[in-house]
C-alpha cells in the first residue's frame, strides 16, 4: 500500500493518469488522463482506492486522520486553481464529492454536489453571482443531497414520496406550478429552511454549517456506500471484488443553473442502444447534471439528427420541437462544435465509444466525466466490428472487448411481426435498450422479486427508477419508466444488463400507492398483462407472442473471427434433432452430449419404460425394451442427419430409474389403471427402488451392470440408426459413452457388452463402421485413475455437474439454502455449478487429463456439464488442454467466443 493517498490534477498540475484506474478508480484516472489532453476540466482531487480498504478495516476516524494533511494540501491547489477559498462567505469554493471504482457502478455508489454551502456563503455566492436565484437554487440541491446521503433521512416506506421532493411539490402545488424552475428565489428559501427544519425534527439534529465537516461527512459516506446494499448486489451480479474498493473525487464546482447560458448533459460517441456510429446524447439548460439522470424534466438533444428522430418516436411535431425542446446544435452552435471536437478526440485517444459528462456555464465548456461507455450487447458487437473496419483497434481488440455473455442478449427472442400488427398499442415512449418482454405489472422492486420467485413473469413499471430498485430490474422481463430520458439511470442501467426498456413514456401516469398507472384514461392494475419493444419503445397491452432473434450481420463477422483464433471446438449438449439444428445453425461442430434418459419421456414411450422398471424378471424387461428400440433408433437417426460429417456424443442411460415413476399416491393409481395392475404392487416397486441418495446410488454404468439388457438394447439402437443413416450417403460419425465410471472394470465390463452386440449388428448387416467408445469422468475416482482408464477408454468427456456435486460434496438441489451466504461471507467467490471450481474441481480435472494422455497420447478429451458454456471455466479448459467443450444450444457463440478470448490470453 502507497503512503500517498490523495492525487491532484488540474491545469497547471496532474498526478494521475489513465493507467492508474486500479488506484485512482475510473473516474479519477479519466479525469486525469483529460487533463493531460489539455481538455478543460474543473480541477479537483481524488482519494484513492487505498483509502477505501482502510476506512473498510479500520473506520472513519483512522482513516480522517491519516487523510488530513493530503486533503487540506489538495484543497489548496483547488483554491489556488480556481481564485476562491474553501469556507470563505464572501466568495465561496464550492465542490462536488462523487465515488469512481475502477468498474464501472453507474448509480450504485453516493454524489454530492454544491458543497460548502452555508447560511453565510449562498449570500456570498448570490452576490457574486449576480444571481441570488442561482444560489438559493444550489444550496437546496446541497441540503437535500447531503441530508438523503450523509444524513441519512429517507421515505418511512417504499411507499411513500421522498421527504425532500415532498415539500417541492406541495409547494409547487400552492404556487400553482409544474416545474422546479418555474419557483422563485423567496420559494427557494422557504424550501431551505422547510428541508432545515424537516432534518432538525426527523433526525433531531442540525444541517452542518462547517464546509470541512460537510466535506468529511460527505467523503465518509460515498466510502460506506461501496458496502450499501445496492453496490454490493451490483458487484455479485458483473463479478466485481469487494476488496476493490472505490475512490473518492472532490473536484471544484462549475455550474450549469446559472441561466439561459448555462446547461448540463450526458452523451455518447456512438448510439448506446444500437452501437450506430452518431454522436448523440441528451442535455437540460439551466440545469445540474441530476437532472438529467433523474428525468424530472424532459431532456433535448445534443444534435439536430437525434432531436428529430426524438421527435418522430414521441410524436413531437417539428414546430414543437423548434420552439420547445431545440437541439445543442441549434441553440449553441459553438458549444456544440466543440463538445463534438472532444467527443471525437476522446474516442480516438480511449480507442472505445464513450460515454461523457459535461457542464457548460455561463458559455464556456467543461467537462466532468468520460468513460468506457455501458451498452447493449448488440451495440458492443456492432462498435466492436465497425472500430476493427475503422482501423481503431485491431482483431484481437475486438475479440476481447465484447464480453463472452454479452452475446446472450442477441440471442433472446423479438416480438413476431403479425402479432404486433394485432396487438393494441397503448403508449410509447424512448428505445432505450433493445428486446422484446411481456409480463405482469408491478411497481416496487422488492414485489417484482418475490413475484418472480412465484414462477411469474413481471414488467417494472416506475415513475423513474433509483439505484435502490436494481433487484427488481435484475429480475423483471422489462422496464417501463414515465419520465427520462436515454441517459437516465433506468436507461443506462438496462443497457449495461441487456435488459428490454422503454423510458420516458410520457402519456404513463404512475400512482404507486394505488399500484396503478393510467393511460389516457384507462386503469392498469398491478398485475396486468403488458408488453415492451426496447427496440421501438412501444408499449402494447397484454401478451405479445414473440419469435427467435434473427442475427446480425456483424454478429456473424465476429464468428468468423472467433473461429479463427480458438482452438477448442465447439459442441452441443443436444437430445433432440431439433436441438441439433439450433446448435449447428450457432456454429457447433458435433454434439458432446446426448442424454438418451430424455428420450424416455417423449409420447407413449414412458409407458414401456415403466412396463421394463416393473417387470419381475430379464425376459419381462427384454420384452418391454424390444418396444424401445425403434423408438431410440429413429431418434438416433434424426440426430446423425442433423449432425452429418459432425460427431455425436450419445451417453448412456444414467438417472436411476425411480425418476421413470410417481411418487404421489394419485398418480401412481392413475398408472396402475393404465398399466393393468394393481396399486399395491406399483407402490411396492416405488418403495423398493426408494435410495437415501439417489445421485450416489444406482445409477450411471451401474444400471447397466446389472441390467446389461438396458445397455444391448441402447448400443443395437445407435449403432443401426448409424448403419441405417450411413445407407443413406450420410457420413456418420459415432461416440458411445459410458456414465459414472469410477474403476477401469466398470468401464470394461459395459464395454464388453456394447462391443459385442455391436459386433453381432454387424455380422446381422454384413457390414461395419467405426466409433469410438469412451466414458464420462464425473467421480473423483474416476479422475484418480484416468490413466488405468485411459488404457481403455478412446476419450473422456468430463461431467463437471457431477464431479463438481461429489467433490464438494454439495448437493444440486439442496446448495440454494446456504449458497447465498457462502458467496456473501467469501467462503467461495461464486456459484461452483455456474463457474468451476478451479482449484478444487478443476485440479482433478487437469490430473485426469495428464493421466489419460500419458496413457493414451491420442485420447480426445472434452467436458459436457454446465460449465462447458461458462468463459471462465472455458479460459480453464483452455489452458488445462481438453479438445472441446459442450454447452446448451443457445450458449454456442457464447462458447465459441470465449474459446478465442481464452487463446488470445494465454
Amino acid at each position: 500500500m502507497s503512503n500517498k493517498f490523495v492525487y491532484v490534477f488540474g491545469a497547471s498540475k496532474t498526478e494521475g493518469s489513465a493507467d492508474m484506474k486500479n488506484l485512482l478508480g475510473g473516474k479519477g484516472a479519466n479525469l486525469a488522463e483529460m487533463c493531460r489532453l489539455g481538455i478543460s476540466v474543473p480541477p479537483g482531487l481524488t482519494i484513492s482506492t487505498e483509502a477505501c480498504t482502510v476506512y473498510t478495516e479500520k473506520g472513519a476516524e483512522s482513516i480522517q486522520k491519516l487523510l488530513d494533511a493530503e486533503v487540506r494540501q489538495g484543497v489548496a491547489f483547488l483554491e489556488k486553481e480556481m481564485g476562491k477559498k474553501f469556507g470563505d462567505a464572501a466568495d465561496p469554493l464550492l465542490v462536488s464529492v462523487r465515488s469512481g471504482s475502477r468498474a464501472s457502478m453507474p448509480g450504485m455508489m453516493d454524489t454530492i454536489l454544491n458543497l460548502g454551502l452555508n447560511d453565510e456563503a449562498v449570500e456570498g455566492l448570490a452576490n457574486k453571482s449576480g444571481n441570488e436565484r442561482f444560489a438559493w437554487d444550489s444550496y437546496r440541491r446541497f441540503i437535500q443531497m447531503y441530508g438523503d446521503v450523509v444524513m441519512g433521512l429517507k421515505p418511512e416506506s417504499k411507499e411513500d414520496h421522498d421527504p425532500f421532493e415532498a415539500i417541492i411539490d406541495e409547494l409547487k402545488e400552492k404556487k400553482g406550478v409544474e416545474l422546479d424552475t418555474d419557483l422563485d428565489v423567496n420559494d427557494l428559501k422557504e424550501m431551505v429552511a422547510a428541508f432545515k427544519g424537516m432534518i432538525k425534527s426527523r433526525l433531531g439534529r442540525e444541517f452542518p454549517n462547517d464546509p470541512w465537516e460537510q466535506l468529511w461527512g460527505s467523503v465518509m459516506a460515498v466510502f460506506q456506500s461501496w458496502n450499501n446494499d445496492r453496490a454490493v448486489f451490483y458487484r455479485q451480479m458483473n463479478d466485481i471484488p469487494g476488496s476493490w474498493g472505490t475512490a473518492v473525487n472532490v473536484q471544484s464546482m462549475v455550474f450549469g443553473n446559472l441561466g439561459q447560458n448555462s446547461g448540463t448533459g450526458v452523451a455518447f460517441t456512438r448510439d448506446a442502444a444500437s452501437g450506430e456510429d452518431i454522436f448523440n446524447g441528451e442535455f437540460l439548460i439551466n440545469a445540474q447534471g441530476e437532472d438529467v439522470v433523474a428525468g424530472i424534466r424532459t431532456p433535448q438533444q445534443i444534435t439536430l439528427e437525434g432531436s428529430t428522430r426524438w421527435a418522430d418516436l414521441a410524436q413531437v411535431s417539428e414546430l414543437d420541437r423548434r420552439t420547445k425542446y431545440p437541439s445543442l446544435e441549434e441553440i449553441m452552435p459553438e458549444i456544440y462544435q466543440q463538445l463534438l471536437k472532444t467527443e471525437t478526440a476522446l474516442e480516438n485517444h480511449y480507442k472505445d465509444m464513450q460515454d461523457i459528462e459535461f457542464t457548460i456555464q455561463e458559455g464556456k465548456l467543461w467537462m466532468l466525466q468520460t468513460r468506457s461507455a455501458k451498452r447493449t450487447g448488440a451495440a458492443l458487437v456492432r462498435t466492436s466490428m465497425e472500430m476493427l473496419a475503422q482501423g481503431l483497434i485491431d482483431e484481437k481488440t475486438a475479440l476481447l472487448r465484447v464480453g463472452a455473455d454479452r452475446l446472450n442478449e442477441l440471442l433472446h427472442p423479438v416480438f413476431d411481426g403479425q402479432a404486433v400488427k394485432k396487438a393494441r398499442l397503448i403508449a410509447g415512449g424512448l428505445p432505450a435498450s433493445p428486446g422484446a418482454a411481456t409480463g405482469q405489472v408491478v411497481f416496487f422492486a422488492d414485489e417484482a422479486e418475490a413475484w418472480v420467485a412465484k414462477g411469474k413473469d413481471v414488467i417494472l413499471v416506475r415513475q423513474e427508477t433509483s439505484p435502490e430498485d436494481l433487484r427488481g430490474m435484475v429480475v423483471a422481463k422489462g422496464i417501463l419508466t414515465a419520465r427520462g430520458g436515454m441517459t437516465s439511470h433506468a436507461a443506462v442501467v438496462a443497457r449495461g444488463m441487456g435488459k428490454c426498456c422503454v423510458s420516458g413514456a410520457g402519456s404513463v401516469r404512475v400512482d404507486p400507492k394505488a399500484r396503478t398507472m393510467t393511460i389516457e384514461g384507462v386503469v392498469y392494475n398491478e398485475g396486468d398483462w403488458i408488453s415492451l419493444d426496447g427496440s421501438t419503445g412501444k408499449v402494447y397491452e397484454g401478451k405479445v407472442p414473440t419469435k427467435d432473434a434473427e442475427l446480425s450481420g456483424d454478429f456473424g463477422k465476429l464468428m468468423e473471427l472467433a473461429d479463427r483464433y480458438k482452438r477448442l471446438a465447439i459442441r452441443a449438449n443436444a437430445d433432440s434433432p431439433e436441438d441439433a439444428k439450433v446448435a449447428r445453425n450457432f456454429g457447433a461442430v458435433g454434439i458432446g452430449l446426448c442424454r438418451t434418459e430424455h428420450m424416455f419421456f417423449e409420447g407413449d414411450r414412458i409407458k414401456s419404460v415403466r412396463e421394463m422398471i416393473l417387470a419381475q424378471d430379464e425376459a419381462g424387461r427384454r420384452s418391454a425394451l424390444a418396444k424401445l428400440l425403434p423408438m431410440q433408433r429413429g431418434d438416433f437417426e434424426g440426430l446423425f442427419v442433423e449432425m452429418a460429417g459432425l460427431p455425436v456424443t450419445i451417453r448412456l442411460l444414467d438417472p436411476p430409474l425411480h425418476e421413470f415413476l410417481p411418487h404421489d399416491e394419485a398418480n401412481q393409481r392413475a398408472m396402475a389403471a393404465e398399466m393393468g395392475i394393481s396399486y399395491d404392487e406399483i407402490k411396492h416397486r416405488v418403495d423398493d427402488l426408494h435410495e437415501a441418495n439417489p445421485m450416489m446410488g444406482h445409477r450411471g454404468c451401474r444400471l447397466g451392470i446389472s441390467y446389461p439388457e438396458i445397455t444391448e438394447m441402447q448400443s443395437r439402437a445407435i449403432i443401426e440408426a448409424a448403419l441405417n443413416t450411413k445407407a443413406k450417403g450420410v457420413d456418420v460419425r459415432v461416440e458411445i459413452m459410458v456414465p459414472l465410471v469410477g474403476t477401469v472394470r466398470e468401464f470394461n465390463a459395459q464395454a464388453k457388452v456394447i462391443r459385442d452386440t455391436i459386433e453381432v449388428v454387424f455380422a446381422e448387416r454384413g457390414t461395419h463402421m467405426n466409433y469410438l467408445l469412451g466414458t464420462m469422468i464425473e467421480t473423483p475416482r474416476g479422475a484418480l485413475v484416468a490413466d488405468s482408464i485411459g488404457k481403455q477408454a478412446e476419450f473422456f468427456s468430463f461431467g463437471t455437474n457431477d464431479l463438481t456435486q461429489m467433490t464438494l460434496g454439495f448437493s444440486r438441489d439442496d446448495i440454494g439454502k446456504f449458497l447465498p451466504d457462502y458467496l456473501k461471507d467469501g467462503m467461495y467467490e461464486q456459484d461452483p455449478f455456474q463457474s468451476i471450481d478451479q482449484k478444487g474441481v478443476g485440479l482433478l480435472v487437469k490430473m485426469a487429463v495428464e493421466k489419460g494422455r500419458a496413457a493414451r497420447p491420442g485420447i480426445k478429451l472434452g467436458v459436457c456439464g454446465e460449465h462447458g458454456g461458462d468463459p471462465a471455466s472455458i479460459d480453464f479448459f483452455h489452458r488445462v488442454g481438453l479438445d472441446y467443450v459442450s454447452c446448451s444450444p443457445f450458449r454456442v457463440p457464447i462458447a465459441r467466443l470465449a474459446a478465442a478470448q481464452a487463446a488470445i490470453g494465454q
